[in-house]
């Protein structure tokens, strides 16, 4: 029997045949050896009248025991796939009684091909997107020709505007949930309208989409973020044409490094600004850049100077949200002066605060959502 319905798929046809009608059932090779069978004792036999249908094409009717080698009296019915015989079913019992029953047979390996078939078709589509996806996004040459049949299917052209969309799972996450949120990822892909997009080993999921479907899409991939609760982070690059999606990978990397801050698990590189500088910054000279900036800080003086910036250095305001007089405010300005070394109202060394502030922010932010993920 051909290769396209495997031994095991063919004795689970008989097998299911049978439950319907009761009679034996074989599933002949065209080389007329029974591959499957509901009587053990037939499988690896040959079967003559069988072989003489799968070479003939016809279906062959025998009323006898007695008239052929290795066969009993039955329906031998062939079944083609794309014009070629694959296989014959045989059922034995008398031809009137169990002829429909071939037929049903017959139906149900059709049924089986054509799944399989989908199964293929959509998994070679599916490679396909990944190749293009993973040759656009790292710059790699493609022949023109090509990208432009399946940009064409795709109903894309190259001049429109695409960004690259980057999920990355978090190291920490427990991997036996891991097609639970990876469903979550490919449904919000689908949400988005877009229909390149492809995994990439071992938990960085891409996306490219056109720029004006991600206008509409921003809720759907934020609301993705939120609710992972640190479990993943979305970076999403520059709009740019497609064959230069390389560098919108480029850019949604880096803003997938800065997502995590602050509970803020979904970054755009349209609003990067001191947090690229930040994302390239190693590990210990961040932690060198804090023992020489706020560490000293109590966490009271660290609130006052966030507030302090978040309120442009305005005195007034400030005091007021913090319901401070504002002598009070600038004896603590002072006092964060005195033990830091940086004056908070002078701006370049308001500056150093700042970015010091933001460092230990950011380390308090991964902290909480490792802790998170671990528990």
């Amino acid at each position: 029997m051909s290769n396209m319905i495997s031994q095991r798929t063919a004795q689970e046809i008989v097998e299911t045949v049978k439950d319907v009608c009761g009679y034996d059932i074989n599933f002949i090779r065209p080389d007329g050896i029974i591959d499957a069978s509901t009587d053990p004792g037939r499988i690896g036999t040959f079967h003559e009248i069988g072989y003489k249908a799968a070479q003939t094409g016809q279906t062959l009717e025998v009323f006898s025991d007695d008239n052929f080698s290795g066969s009993k009296r039955g329906i031998n019915m062939p079944f083609a796939w794309h014009g070629e015989t694959i296989a014959v079913i045989g059922i034995s019992g008398n031809p009137d009684d169990v002829r429909k029953y071939a037929f049903l047979a017959q139906r149900i390996s059709w049924l089986v091909l054509r799944e399989n078939e989908i199964d293929v078709r959509i998994r070679n589509q599916q490679a396909e997107e990944a190749y293009i996806i993973r040759a656009l996004t790292k710059g790699v040459a493609i022949s023109p020709s090509y990208l432009s049949d399946f940009l064409q299917s795709k109903n894309l052209s190259e001049s429109v505007l695409c960004r690259t969309v980057v999920i990355r799972l978090n190291d920490r996450w427990n991997p036996t949930n891991v097609p639970m949120i990876e469903q979550q990822i490919k449904n919000c892909f689908k949400r988005t309208g877009s229909s390149l997009y492809t995994f990439n080993y071992p938990r960085e999921y891409l996306e490219i989409i056109e720029e004006e479907k991600y206008q509409t899409s921003v809720a759907a991939l934020r609301k993705l973020a939120d609710s992972g609760e640190g479990i993943l982070v979305i970076g999403v690059g520059s709009a740019e044409p497609l064959r230069r999606q390389n560098r919108s990978f480029d850019n949604a990397v880096l803003a997938a490094r800065t997502a995590g801050k602050e509970n803020e698990y979904f970054a755009c590189y349209d609003d990067l600004d001191i947090a690229m500088l930040l994302s390239v910054v190693p590990e210990d000279a961040r932690e060198r850049y804090q023992e020489k900036t706020v560490s000293v800080l109590s966490e009271k003086e660290k609130e006052i100077l966030t507030a302090y910036f978040a309120h442009g250095c305005r005195l007034k305001e400030t005091a007021e949200a913090l319901f401070l007089h504002k002598n009070t405010l600038q004896y603590q300005l002072d006092g964060i002066w005195h033990h830091t070394g940086y004056n908070p109202r002078n701006f370049r060394e308001a500056v150093v605060l700042y970015m010091g502030l933001l460092l230990a922010t950011e380390n308090e932010s991964s902290a909480a959502a490792n802790a998170a993920i671990s528990r």
